[in-house]
C-alpha cells in the first residue's frame, strides 16, 4: 500500500502529463486522490513542490545510475545496453513522471531548475563519453556524437508515449528490442 503522499504525487504526475503543470490545480489533484482540497496541504506544501519532487527524483536516479555504469570496466556497448535498460525500466515504473521530462521542467522554480539542468547536462555529457569510448574502442561507427546522442535520447525520452498505449508489452522483450534497435545503428561493421 502506498502512502498518501505517494498517491498525491502519482495523481499529480498523471494530471501534469495530461493537462500540463499550469492547467492543473491543487484542487484537481486532491479530487483525483479522493480527498478534500484543504487536506492535501497536510501532505504537500504546493504544486511547485510536487513538480520538483517528481522531476528531481527521476533526474537523481538517472544521474546516480549513470555514475555507477561509468565506474564499471564494461565496454561502451555494454554500458549503452545498461543505459537503455535503465530508461526502459524507469519508463515502465514511472511513466507519468518520465513524461514530464520532455517539457514540464521549465516550470521549476529557478534554484530547482538550475539543479535539474545541471543533472541533465551531467547525464548527457556522460552519455557522450560512452559514445566516444565506443568510437575509440572501434565498436561504434564514426558518426557525429551529437547526432547519436540526440537520436538515442529522443527515442528513449518519448518511449513513455508509446508505452502508455502498449502497457501489455512484455518489459523484458521491450528492453531487448529497444536495445537492438538503438545500438544496431551505432555498431561498426562495413562502411562508415
Amino acid at each position: 500500500m502506498i502512502s498518501r503522499k505517494e498517491a498525491i504525487k502519482n495523481a499529480a504526475a498523471r494530471l501534469f502529463r495530461k493537462r500540463g503543470f499550469k492547467a492543473t490545480s491543487m484542487r484537481d489533484i486532491a479530487e483525483a486522490v479522493g480527498i478534500k482540497a484543504a487536506s492535501i496541504y497536510n501532505h504537500i506544501k504546493s504544486k511547485q513542490e510536487l513538480l520538483s519532487e517528481l522531476l528531481m527524483e527521476i533526474a537523481i536516479i538517472f544521474t546516480k545510475e549513470m555514475r555507477m555504469i561509468q565506474q564499471t570496466s564494461l565496454d561502451a556497448k555494454q554500458k549503452l545496453e545498461r543505459l537503455i535498460a535503465l530508461h526502459v525500466r524507469l519508463t515502465i515504473e514511472h511513466t507519468d513522471a518520465i513524461a514530464l521530462i520532455a517539457g514540464e521542467w521549465v516550470h521549476l522554480e529557478e534554484e530547482e531548475k538550475l539543479q535539474y539542468v545541471r543533472l541533465r547536462d551531467e547525464y548527457e555529457n556522460q552519455f557522450k563519453s560512452i559514445i566516444e569510448q565506443g568510437k575509440a574502442e572501434g565498436l561504434f561507427k564514426q558518426l557525429d556524437t551529437e547526432i547519436i546522442l540526440f537520436s538515442t535520447l529522443s527515442t528513449l525520452r518519448w518511449l513513455y508515449s508509446w508505452y502508455s498505449r502498449n502497457r501489455d508489452f512484455d518489459p523484458i522483450e521491450l528492453e531487448r528490442q529497444m536495445t537492438a534497435c538503438l545500438i544496431h545503428g551505432m555498431l561498426k561493421s562495413e562502411g562508415l
